[in-house]
């Protein structure tokens, strides 16, 4: 059997992200192009929520950073007036590391299969 609390957290994170990416693509913020929310991790006493985000140029990964926290209390209102919670939760963004690993190893292995490709017509 499932634990149940662990669901409901589940369930919130789902739906904070689905209102935060939503409104992200409503900020005019130029910094904001190409980025994309990836995940939400809210604790369980729905005080604090990490955001994580993605861009698809890493050196943009700061300044949208910054740009996010900057519309943080925008996206907090629109997140209290969608989602019914106790609390609205303090929002904290970071870059997810994840997501920009796997772009680094893919571009690793396209130069290896280049290389590897060169290698034969010789």
């Amino acid at each position: 059997m499932s634990n149940p609390r662990f669901s409901r957290m589940e369930r919130v994170n789902s739906i904070i992200k689905h209102v935060l990416a939503e409104e992200v693509e409503l900020l005019k913020d130029p910094r904001l192009e190409m980025v994309t929310i990836t995940g939400v991790d809210t604790q369980p006493n729905l005080r604090n929520a990490t955001v994580y985000f993605s861009t698809l140029d890493l050196d943009h990964s700061e300044p949208a950073r910054v740009a996010l926290e900057s519309a943080a209390p925008r996206l907090r209102r629109a997140m209290g007036d969608q989602v019914r919670l106790k609390y609205t939760p303090l929002l904290h963004f970071e870059l997810d590391h994840g997501i920009a690993g796997g772009s680094r190893i893919d571009r690793l292995l396209q130069s290896i299969s280049t290389q590897g490709d060169e290698g034969e017509e010789e």
